[in-house]
């Protein structure tokens, strides 16, 4: 199979990046300084989705603001702790790119986003945040801003994403998906294609666009 687009959009953690374990260590610390049970938390899903949203799944809404400072902070401030690292693939894929062909849309805000992704030195021409946008995966809103900010057809863009949440957003966007099954069953995950992650793939850029092909 090979897929053809103008504009590749990847999810961060998860597709590009690994940061389960500061993920794990920060949210288990923030869960208990705001007396949230094990079990409150555990009905909650943590992954793809904004701090924000979160937040406001288990605490007051006049609470969530400040828990959403409390949480960003913890979790930059563990990026050197060595909890993030680069998935398979990520760095040779993205090295293949020009740099106005692709995105990182990530639910992440900004300031902890750019400390995830500078930690391994992916530095991207293009990054949509949370702080970007009104709604967040899997609503379509975050693919089509980095559409429209590449100036690309939403239907001439792929997405890469290890998330259920991201991957309907994609869909919702009208644009091809890539499903990595890095942090979820290949089962569990529905798109055009389904690989294990990035190194599975080959890129080849042309200058009709771009070409993704799964490695035999």
């Amino acid at each position: 199979m090979t897929i053809h687009a103008q504009a590749l959009l990847f999810d961060n953690d998860g597709t590009l990046v690994s940061s389960l374990l500061s993920v794990e260590r920060c949210w288990t610390r923030w869960a208990e300084e705001h007396g949230i049970t094990a079990e409150q938390f555990a009905r909650v899903e943590l992954h793809g989705r904004p701090a924000a949203e979160i937040a406001a799944d288990l605490l007051p809404a006049q609470a969530v603001p400040a828990a959403v400072a409390r949480i960003e902070d913890l979790e930059v401030e563990d990026v050197p702790n060595g909890g993030v690292h680069l998935l398979p693939g990520t760095e040779d894929f993205l090295a293949a790119l020009p740099a106005e062909r692709w995105a990182v849309v990530t639910s992440a805000t900004r300031r902890l986003a750019e400390a995830r992704l500078g930690a391994v030195g992916i530095l991207p021409k293009t990054l949509v945040t949370a702080d970007d946008i009104t709604r967040g995966k899997p609503d379509p809103e975050p693919y089509l801003l980095a559409a429209r900010t590449l100036g690309v057809d939403p239907a001439h863009c792929v997405v890469f994403e290890d998330a259920p949440a991201g991957l309907q957003a994609g869909r919702a966007a009208g644009m091809t998906t890539v499903a990595l099954a890095t942090t979820h069953r290949a089962d569990e995950l529905t798109a055009d294609l389904v690989v294990e992650d990035l190194s599975a793939l080959s890129v080849l850029v042309t200058d009709a666009g771009v070409e993704i092909s799964a490695r035999p």
